[in-house]
């Protein structure tokens, strides 16, 4: 089996995402309680642009005990085809949860901002970017307004006179 998944993945770097889908369904159905090939099938049908389909795999991979750097990717997968969709909620949801246990992955805050702007909680959504943005930029023009922008953060509505 090993050898199958990883020659499905050779077949997605190469760009044939096609090929690779279709290695993966065959596997999935071979061994269907492989949390690891349920993810890389979900991943698959994420590259083809069929989030719908996506889903179930990446549920039942996190179901059968993904874990680690798969179970946060899956975790990622999983909320961003929920926006993609326009189920914000459950984007909402399955974000919070990954960032609850993975709580220094920036990539999953970012996508989580996403889901809150389609919620229309603009002023959060922000804050989380922004912060995002303070704690990982190199720039040095950002950087020397750091202290700033973290304070305005969270105060996008508030002003002075």
């Amino acid at each position: 089996m090993e050898q199958q998944v990883n020659r499905a993945i050779e077949l997605r770097h190469e760009g044939k995402n096609q090929e690779s889908n279709d290695l993966l369904i065959k596997l999935v159905k071979e061994f269907p309680e492989d949390p690891f090939v349920h993810y890389q099938c979900a991943w698959s049908y994420d590259l083809l642009g069929m989030e719908t389909e996506a889903i179930p795999f990446y549920e039942r991979a996190i179901q059968l005990g993904l874990s680690g750097n798969d179970l946060e990717g899956a975790l990622l997968g999983l909320g961003s085809s929920y926006r993609a969709l326009g189920e914000y909620e459950k984007s909402k949801a399955v974000f919070q949860k990954g960032i609850a246990q993975f709580p220094n992955n920036r990539a999953l805050q970012v996508f989580y901002s996403m889901a809150l702007y389609n919620l229309k909680q603009h002023n959060e959504a922000m804050e989380i970017l922004l912060t995002c943005l303070i704690e990982t930029t190199s720039d040095e023009q950002i950087l020397h307004y750091k202290r700033a922008i973290k304070f305005y953060s969270d105060k996008l509505d508030t002003t002075w006179s």
